[in-house]
């Protein structure tokens, strides 16, 4: 008995020892030459904008940048909750091999196998995909202890979690979708007879009806949005890319996975879980047939962990355990090593386009736009945010006397940014995403900041200029490696015209395409 006790106190001190290592990883791995990622200023910006629903995403993010704005909206605490949303992906990770009945090598490896994987990097950025896999994985052990036991509470406890992850995102529908044919495949299609079933769902309908019913008041703008998503970028995505993108996630730990899907196929102890093999199966289709990107399907995978590491150790005798351990162990080490120089923002651009081979050997360096580029997407997405809101806040301070100045921006990132950085409290707008329901007109515009994103030829000053006394290019954004390099900041004073009509009927013709 006491060898018990002290054993399960070794176990929770490796868990917490991989936790902590976790959230530490996640700060070392960014340089702080990086700003934060242009999808990050938008969601921190919702928490000022509080609602049931936003058009681009459902409102939980905007609960958590209410947090970290009380909490002083500083680095440290957008980077802390995708953190301590991945270490509790490792924990629920830990705990489905627990109920798998691991032994103490199988919950190591599933640990270091989420620990060593794409999770480093999603897990830095303050957007509602962290939460996601932590809720595709923590639905699955859910399940997976729904099956071991058919107690009706772990249904409702899905329900409640399923109502979160869909306050989330959207993507978590795909759970279901995958889920449903595995389970009329297998014999948990009896679960569909039993009363405990639909109570959840009802229960789960009951808990999503705020934000159904803001879908509905607001002409349901999630279509419209995955509509621009699907022409701008979706076009874009190859399917035989996004499959090759699904081998790299935990490349490390790809020995894991395969063994997962084998065992839950031809293992006969694994036999109740089969319906998760067919669930791997039917999601990755769907996504593909929808050509998504590659990285919605990343929740799948922690589960799988705890499945490929518990049949692992089941294969491994004693006598080759002693051998065997350092050795899986070393390997996601290991290949990690290489990722580790080409993942994550922890080299100077200069480095990285001085070593351009290295990161397009992984693909790192194609863009959305289907072409090659200097700098990884998401790494050009991170700089020359903070000197545009510093040069901003310089050219409003001009303004400050001779009326009210409008901050008018391409898009979010530039408006979010600004929000964000700003010393002088703007509240910059913008007829992209979100923002196109922010505009603040109930006070009159007498000046104008315009940021204009580089894209050839500028028509601004000539199109713009007409209408204001004083017109000037002001600045521009210096940095060559910002995906917003050569962006720039136009001066417009003392208007001839009613900024704010102007602005009100080019807000009803973008909401009436």
């Amino acid at each position: 008995m006491i060898g018990v006790l002290l054993g399960m106190r070794k176990n929770t001190l490796i868990l917490l020892g991989f936790m902590l290592l976790k959230f530490l990883l996640q700060y070392c791995l960014v340089l702080p030459e990086y700003d934060l990622h242009r999808d990050e200023y938008l969601h921190l910006d919702q928490a000022n904008h509080l609602a049931w629903g936003f058009q681009s995403v459902p409102p939980f993010t905007s609960w958590v940048a209410l947090l970290i704005r009380e909490l002083g909206n500083d680095i440290f605490w957008v980077r802390f909750f995708p953190s301590l949303w991945g270490a509790l992906t490792l924990l629920v990770v830990w705990k489905t091999t627990e109920a798998l009945k691991g032994d103490r090598l199988a919950l190591m490896l599933g640990a270091l196998g989420v620990l060593l994987s794409v999770l480093l990097r999603l897990n830095q950025l303050f957007q509602p995909n962290s939460f996601d896999v932590l809720c595709w994985t923590l639905l699955y052990y859910i399940l997976i202890r729904y099956i071991n036991s058919k107690e009706p509470r772990w249904l409702y406890a899905g329900a409640v979690i399923f109502a979160l992850a869909f306050y989330n995102k959207y993507n978590i529908g795909f759970l279901l979708l995958g889920l449903l044919p595995a389970i009329l495949l297998t014999e948990h299609r009896q679960m569909l007879s039993r009363k405990a079933l639909y109570g959840a769902l009802l229960l789960g309908l009951l808990l999503v009806l705020p934000n159904l019913w803001w879908q509905y008041s607001n002409g349901f703008p999630v279509i419209g949005h995955m509509k621009e998503l699907a022409a701008s970028q979706l076009v874009n995505v190859n399917r035989a890319d996004f499959l090759k993108e699904q081998l790299l996630y935990f490349i490390g730990s790809i020995h894991l996975l395969l063994l997962a899907l084998y065992a839950l196929f031809f293992y006969k102890p694994f036999a109740p879980y089969r319906l998760f093999g067919y669930a791997l199966v039917f999601t990755l289709a769907i996504f593909a047939y929808f050509k998504a990107k590659g990285y919605y399907a990343i929740g799948l995978y922690p589960v799988f962990l705890a499945f490929g590491t518990v049949y692992l150790s089941h294969l491994l005798r004693p006598r080759w355990r002693m051998i065997a351990a350092p050795v899986l162990v070393a390997v996601p080490i290991l290949v990690f090593l290489p990722l580790y120089q080409v993942a994550f923002p922890n080299r100077t651009p200069e480095y990285i386009i001085n070593h351009q081979d290295r990161y397009q050997k992984f693909g790192l360096l194609r863009w959305e736009d289907g072409k090659d580029h200097p700098l990884p997407q998401d790494f050009a997405d991170m700089l020359g945010w903070s000197e545009l809101a510093n040069k901003v806040d310089s050219v409003h301070a001009t303004l400050a006397r001779s009326g009210n100045t409008l901050v008018l921006c391409d898009n979010y990132g530039q408006a979010g940014a600004i929000n964000y950085y700003s010393k002088r409290g703007i509240r910059a707008v913008t007829f992209n995403a979100d923002y196109i329901n922010w505009f603040d007109l109930s006070r009159p515009y007498v000046n104008l900041v315009r940021i204009k994103t580089f894209e050839g030829p500028d028509t601004e000053m000539e199109e713009t200029a007409k209408f204001f006394a004083k017109a000037a290019l002001a600045d521009s954004i210096a940095n060559p490696h910002a995906r917003e390099f050569r962006t720039r900041i136009y001066r417009f004073e003392q208007a001839h015209i009613d900024v704010n009509a102007r602005i009100a009927a080019e807000i009803k013709e973008v909401k009436s395409r």
